[in-house]
């Protein structure tokens, strides 16, 4: 018994030693003891901190990714691997304009994609001919990464890189103490030679190698080369400082906790952790005081929301017209950026080495609305820290007219804690609810009507421990006027098509139509597909002009697919088959989902 009350009181004062005076703080990781209670364990949570490195990261907000290679001369989003060097020519390559045009629209750091899944590097490495070495331009002598790099640091834009760990032109691909030597090169060049690089970037993809072996990468010596040689960087997605946030649409989550669970190391004790508390990078409840309680360790793990400005992630001329609209791209700016994530937004340049016409229009427009909005702050004193309490609120006087924003921040130096909030404000008199809302963290975006209150009233409803309120902010939108209408997915009128078979789906157009390409419309509650063969006829019988291929962007991303013929094709019958769908099934597809395009 006395043995007992002693352990007790031992875990007591440890406790009280860590949070007394708010002066006690955790930096990015924090190991509960076994014996302490659910409540105990909110308590430290809220005393969990990012690192230096996590901190600066997040301020920068808007990040870009650049997807440039083998694919964008090949039209495929993953290459095989098997690509003729010679086909990467970009006769216009200007890095420049890219990181002008970025930086026009207010974005803080580019990442390359040095390597993407087919092999092909873009800067003269050692450990592969599959590079930029072997191609026509520049005559063999050109580097990539070497000229983003440059660009950046004339302009003052930070520098990351994609290296990504599938290699399907590497043989040694799946021998995987072989391939993960060789990675290892490749990831000290690109650390080694091109001076600061600010985010290292991973992805998960592990495709079978040429052996028929799954490659296992040995992540702990990948972050061990970054660590020593850019120990600045943060290590994303497949990294244990920046994690997914589970899509690939843009789109945070309502609640994002930056104090998780969710263990960002990479071996068989984690995943088997992580499965026992049921949360994956894509679980909506990443942060709750349940699953806290539940919890051995936490990580201060924040969020990153990765989407490109068109369906695909390289360049497609006929995407042109896809390029995302001002409305969709400010609606992705206030579910990332304002849901305490940064933006990492992809802008693929096209063949002559060019950011597109129409996607520097489009980021112009973006830069030109973010500062017109957030450039005045309708509150004079909303710069000003304050502290609060369950229940506790403040209030601030609100200059000019009408809003329709309002901004809340957090001094995440000081941890995560908000977990519940309400904006008032004063109209006519009376109090009215304009906003409400979960987390806060680095940044909480919120949008309502238009109004035009005296004051704002901010109340912290619940919080672990006592919260630290940086920043507050009131200001009014500008309304967006679309002149783009609804998304046109078929050319064709569908009231004559007959469906003569559904597996696969064989439809009769009624008439023989010139057919430029077609469509695919997944449904996001169901498997989409992956692979697919297309093909026409005339009389329904004998099938011409087969079009097989992937939409490789598509489990993360379930929006419609633009497939257009190198010729166009007459025919009045059009089959559509299902290779392999995007959970390896093999999904039906409906006549709602497929249009055919004539111009």
């Amino acid at each position: 018994m006395k043995k007992t009350v002693f352990v007790a009181l031992l875990i007591f004062a440890v406790f009280s030693s860590c949070v007394s005076k708010d002066k006690k703080y955790f930096v990015k990781e924090l190991a509960f003891h076994e014996n302490i209670t659910p409540e105990q364990k909110i308590k430290l949570a809220a005393h969990l901190t990012p690192t230096d490195q996590q901190y600066e990261w997040q301020q920068l907000e808007l990040t870009a990714f650049i997807h440039f290679g083998m694919n964008t001369f090949t039209g495929r989003e993953w290459g095989e691997g098997k690509e003729d060097p010679a086909l990467f020519n970009p006769t216009d390559f200007n890095a420049e304009q890219w990181v002008v045009s970025l930086q026009e629209a207010g974005f803080k750091m580019i990442i390359l994609t040095a390597k993407h899944h087919d092999g092909f590097c873009l800067w003269p490495t050692a450990t592969t001919r599959h590079s930029v070495r072997s191609s026509l331009w520049r005559d063999g002598n050109g580097d990539v990464v070497r000229e983003v790099k440059n660009a950046c640091d004339k302009y003052g834009m930070k520098f990351g890189v994609y290296l990504s760990p599938w290699d399907r032109n590497a043989e040694s691909y799946g021998d995987s103490p072989r391939y993960n030597a060789m990675f290892v090169e490749q990831l000290k060049e690109l650390l080694n030679n091109y001076g600061e690089v600010h985010e290292v970037w991973f992805d998960g993809a592990n495709g079978e190698g040429p052996n028929g072996k799954r490659q296992v990468y040995d992540w702990t010596r990948f972050y061990q080369v970054i660590d020593s040689l850019q120990p600045k960087a943060v290590k994303a997605i497949m990294g244990n400082d920046v994690r997914w946030v589970g899509n690939e649409s843009g789109l945070g989550r309502e609640t994002e906790w930056s104090v998780t669970p969710l263990n960002p190391d990479i071996n068989e004790a984690v995943v088997a952790e992580n499965n026992r508390l049921d949360i994956n990078p894509m679980s909506k409840d990443l942060g709750s005081r349940n699953l806290i309680g539940e919890a051995k360790k936490l990580y201060w793990y924040p969020s990153e929301v990765d989407v490109s400005i068109r369906p695909g992630w390289f360049y497609h001329p006929e995407q042109d017209h896809q390029v995302k609209t001002l409305q969709q791209l400010v609606d992705i700016y206030y579910q990332s950026v304002g849901m305490n994530s940064v933006l990492l937004l992809n802008i693929p340049p096209d063949k002559r080495g060019l950011l597109h016409e129409a996607d520097v229009a489009r980021l112009k427009e973006f830069g030109a609305y973010i500062r017109s909005t957030f450039e005045n702050n309708r509150i004079n004193t909303g710069n000003t820290a304050w502290t609060a309490n369950n229940g506790e609120f403040r209030e601030f006087t609100v200059t000019g007219d009408t809003v329709n924003t309002v901004m809340l921040q957090e001094d995440i130096k000081k941890g995560q804690r908000v977990e519940v909030f309400k904006v008032e404000g004063f109209i006519h008199n009376e109090w009215k609810k304009l906003a409400e809302g979960t987390t806060i963290g680095y940044k909480r975006l919120l949008k309502f009507d238009d109004c035009a209150p005296s004051r704002i009233r901010v109340t912290v409803t619940e919080t672990r421990e006592k919260a630290h309120i940086l920043a507050v902010g009131a200001y009014r939108a500008p309304q967006i006027s679309e002149t783009s209408g609804e998304l046109k997915l078929s050319d064709v009128s569908k009231e004559k098509w007959t469906v003569k078979s559904h597996s696969p789906l064989i439809v009769d157009m009624g008439e023989v139509v010139s057919v430029k390409g077609f469509t695919y419309k997944p449904i996001s509650e169901k498997e989409a597909v992956f692979n697919y063969a297309f093909s026409m006829s005339d009389d329904g019988k004998t099938w011409t002009g087969l079009k097989k291929g992937e939409f490789s962007n598509i489990k993360n991303n379930p929006i419609p697919q633009f497939v257009r013929f190198d010729n166009d094709l007459k025919a009045r019958f059009f089959r559509f088959e299902t290779i392999i769908g995007t959970e390896g099934g093999k999904p039906g597809v409906s006549i709602d989902q497929i249009g055919i395009l004539t111009q």
